[in-house]
């Protein structure tokens, strides 16, 4: 049930306790060896040894993915660079990437996380994992592949692409765990249904899928399609990569891994510290990464915290599945949405498919939005009076969901670009200079 029941169980009293031990080292180190971090605290008078309680983290000024890329590629070291024996880099599609660098030791504590989510999906060591998440500068096949051996299971390095092969090797293997993003599962549950391929062919158990949004509604269709249980995984370059949370079989959030990561949630606008419950911005400091220490990183991803014990028996914190991020927010028409809103609103729709596009433009004054979606092979094979009815059904459900009204076109099923690493959901084409 448990990969380390000691960690994952562990009451609010050791807990605390370990935190604040590691935190004050962390700092000490991030102090002592990070110039960036150096020139922070000494503008603001901060010493590592002011660090006395969990609360005074809110001392502690916050880390922005900007910081990260002013300090490219390895400005932000807190060891001698040859104590680093692997880097990963975010995608850097908005300017440099952001970079992360690990010691030994980090790649054991990342293969430790890992390991834990393996467990939560009900792996076990003569499990195969087929590891389709992007093997490279990406952290996702490379973190998974860490926790698979960590486990001691057998990892397929399949990588993200080659859809044929996939399924070949979920039939030929027998592959009992699925990792890529939810996109990708769902565009493999397509792609098996279209080949002939029944659900008896296959021995998947369960998915282990993030890196990108996803909705109730999407899981639903993925576990229907592939026969599996879900887990959302959520984790970022600039900390770690995937595994620093995850779910368990209860589903009812995230579990972070709280002895190697501090979380927070703030309140965007003003910085200021929320509580267990209230809807915020995720804060993450590593607790126990060496190779480059990171001291309360704004995230942008919006989400609660979960501080009861869970069901599964873990007491680690919990994070609610994320709605958002405060930079992927869009404001149309005077009114605020997230993709994942129209994603949710379009799913409750009978002959709607999980695939679909938001395009905004503005061609005078006012936006425009329209969503295509890829109809069903049932709602595609009907009347077009059946077809009209569905776009109606949408486009009241979008509106029910957001309050906005926008323009549906129902679209030929598999028309719509497919993604085999994040999906993209949006397009907006308005200029605001």
């Amino acid at each position: 049930m448990f990969w380390n029941e000691k960690a994952e169980c562990m009451n609010k009293e050791e807990k605390e306790k370990l935190q604040l031990k590691r935190l004050q080292e962390t700092v000490k180190l991030a102090y002592e060896n990070v110039e960036f971090y150096t020139k922070r605290f000494d503008e603001i008078g901060l010493k590592p040894e002011d660090i006395k309680t969990l609360k005074d983290i809110e001392k502690i000024p916050f880390t922005t993915k900007s910081d990260l890329r002013e300090a490219y590629p390895l400005g932000l070291l807190a060891v001698p660079r040859e104590e680093i024996v692997e880097v990963h880099a975010s995608s850097g599609t908005t300017g440099k990437p952001t970079v992360t660098a690990y010691t030994q030791n980090d790649l054991d504590i990342w293969g430790e996380c890992i390991a834990r989510g393996l467990k939560m999906a009900g792996a076990e060591k003569e499990y195969i994992i087929q590891n389709a998440y992007g093997y490279g500068l990406f952290t996702g096949g490379f973190g998974i592949h860490h926790g698979g051996n960590r486990m001691g299971a057998i990892t397929i390095p399949i990588s993200a692409g080659n859809t044929q092969r996939q399924l070949d090797t979920m039939v030929d293997f027998q592959s009992d765990i699925l990792t890529c993003t939810p996109s990708y599962a769902m565009y493999l549950g397509e792609s098996r249904e279209k080949a002939g391929i029944a659900l008896e062919d296959i021995n998947l158990k369960a998915g282990i899928h993030g890196a990108e949004m996803w909705t109730n509604e999407m899981r639903k269709r993925i576990e229907e399609s592939l026969g599996i249980k879900t887990h959302n995984i959520y984790g970022l370059t600039e900390v770690m990569g995937p595994g620093v949370a995850q779910e368990c079989e209860y589903q009812n959030g995230m579990h972070i891994q709280d002895d190697h990561f501090y979380p927070e949630i703030i309140n965007s606008e003003t910085g200021e510290t929320l509580d267990y419950g209230e809807k915020g911005e995720l804060v993450l400091t590593s607790l126990t990464k060496t190779g480059m220490p990171i001291l309360r990183f704004r995230t942008k991803d919006l989400t609660s915290l979960i501080g009861e014990k869970c069901e599964c028996g873990r007491t680690t914190v919990r994070m609610t599945r994320i709605t958002g991020r405060s930079d992927d927010m869009l404001k149309i028409k005077g009114v605020m949405v997230f993709p994942s809103q129209i994603e949710k609103a379009l799913l409750k729709v009978s002959g709607a498919s999980p695939n679909y596009m938001i395009h905004v433009t503005r061609p005078d004054i006012l936006d425009e939005v329209e969503v295509k979606v890829e109809a069903t092979k049932e709602l595609f094979s009907d009347e077009m009076k059946e077809m009209e009815r569905v776009e109606k059904q949408i486009q009241a459900s979008i509106r029910s969901e957001t309050g906005l009204r926008v323009d549906v076109s129902i679209v030929e099923p598999e028309s719509l670009p497919r993604s085999e690493g994040k999906a993209v959901r949006v397009i907006d084409e308005r200029n605001f200079e």
